[in-house]
């Protein structure tokens, strides 16, 4: 019997550990992730773990719902040593979950603890936390840090003022580079709730009275262009299901017209507008080398009432499972058709969806970026063992998986980082196997590189301009 989470973690063979120890040595570009670039500015320290742990992490509250635990002790006015207690008791129980790995990663990596949590444990693993806590080095900054991140890209409204980017850029204290990224998803839902508040809010930012299709248009491509400013070099977009519905400018610009006076569209409208704007923006990333990320499938806010509680990302999304294929080939077709394709990373929330995914890219590559149409990392409900070997499985088999550009943490979290490590352990052990297989030649220069570029070195490649 193996050891729980030895050094050897999921490495099963002597080349996977060997590429492993290549990979480890390689920083993280985090292209994709939700920290506070207000609190990675003003850097202070938390108070305890279950503020920095527990804190906004929906990945543990949801885990802590499915096995019974109170809402008073997840999102409630519980204190945070009974809510760090709910959390120990619910941990064991999450055997094959995959923040019962990330749990113990993070409490090995920031803090030197190696027992394993529950409730047994939980005070003595309270008490040492909380001293390292008080002790330093418990900052944003810090944290990032001593995760050895090179590079982050944020997620920022278009009507974003980027107050705080603008001051860490001017901070020469902090050597990592923290980038915001271009997230137009509210111009995009012409049917939400607060539509034409929000694109006042977004004229004022541009300084461009809205009151048309053409003058929103304008106003995005400013954004684009404040954002390229602060050297934004992603840009994201959350779709339930990808729109695709053509319509001349008039079309459109009746349809938002109906939004701003607060009418609600039609299915045919909604599409329409969303189409035009994407390819719009398309346009926009393509000439100043935006990548494009397409975050695909994610059903939202299933859970009404707990909605109108706690607002969204709190742990009720879920997986869709309607048409991708067609759609996403004419929105992507439509785009290249014009010249204005950008450089396009493709993530499946439904993992039936994988195929789909990794098949596409291949319609749409070219000589403008190595791999320039990816197939993201395993997302959301599928980053664990199984979702990512299978994302990178299906990836190898159907793509050039020398290129892929690597894992993101998609986190609110400064202790996220560990999920990097996890991710390369996995890469690792499935291409060791591969060769202890005799499926690849033992070829440790090109498997070195293989692992470095995609542990880092391609993302790194991939964002710049």
């Amino acid at each position: 019997m193996k050891k729980f989470m030895d050094e050897d973690f999921l490495l099963n063979n002597d080349t996977a550990k060997k590429l492993y120890a290549e990979a480890a040595q390689e920083p993280i570009f985090d292209y994709h992730c939700h920290l506070s670039p207000k609190e990675i500015y003003e850097d202070k320290p938390f108070e305890d773990i279950t503020q920095l742990w527990l804190g906004g992490d929906h990945y543990k509250w949801r885990a802590m719902r499915n096995c019974g635990v109170d809402e008073k002790y997840i999102t409630g006015d519980a204190d945070r040593h009974e809510k760090f207690l709910a959390w120990a008791g619910a941990l064991p129980l999450c055997v094959g979950n995959p923040v019962y790995h990330w749990t113990h990663l993070e409490l090995r990596r920031f803090f030197g603890i190696d027992r394993t949590l529950s409730p047994d444990s939980a005070e003595e693993i309270w008490n040492a936390a909380n001293a390292k806590i008080h002790g330093g080095d418990f900052t944003p900054r810090r944290l990032i840090v001593n995760s050895n991140v090179a590079a982050l890209c944020t997620t920022d409204d278009p009507a974003d003022s980027l107050a705080y980017h603008r001051l860490l850029a001017k901070d020469e204290s902090f050597k990592v580079t923290v980038l915001p990224a271009f997230r137009p998803d509210k111009a995009l839902n012409p049917n939400a709730a607060g539509f034409p508040e929000y694109i006042e809010k977004l004229g004022a930012a541009a300084g461009i009275k809205i009151s048309s299709f053409d003058s929103m248009k304008a106003a995005m491509t400013q954004r684009v262009e404040y954002f390229c400013s602060l050297g934004c070099v992603a840009s994201d977009h959350s779709f339930m299901s990808v729109p695709y519905r053509r319509a001349d400018e008039a079309k459109v610009d009746a349809a938002f017209k109906k939004a701003l006076a607060g009418g609600r569209l039609d299915a045919q409208e909604e599409e329409e507008y969303r189409t035009e704007l994407m390819l719009h923006l398309a346009g926009e990333y393509h000439r100043r080398g935006i990548a494009m990320e397409l975050h695909i499938g994610a059903m939202r806010n299933n859970n009404a009432r707990m909605f109108a509680k706690l607002g969204p990302d709190t742990g009720f999304d879920s997986i869709y499972d309607g048409q991708v294929a067609e759609p996403l080939s004419r929105l992507m077709d439509a785009m290249d058709s014009r010249g204005e394709l950008p450089k396009t990373i493709l993530f499946a929330m439904n993992p039936k969806d994988n195929y789909i995914m990794a098949s596409m890219t291949g319609n749409f590559q070219s000589s403008e970026a190595p791999g320039k149409i990816q197939f993201g990392s395993a997302w959301w409900m599928n980053d664990h063992i199984g979702g990512m070997r299978r994302q990178i499985t299906d990836l190898a088999q159907l793509g050039s998986l020398g290129r892929f550009i690597g894992m993101v943490t998609d986190s609110r979290s400064f202790l996220s980082y560990p999920r990097h490590e996890y991710f390369r352990r996995i890469l690792c052990g499935l291409i060791g196997d591969m060769v202890e297989n005799g499926e690849y030649p033992d070829d440790m220069k090109t498997l070195s590189e293989i692992v470095r570029g995609i542990s880092y070195r391609n993302a790194a490649a991939y964002f710049s301009k």
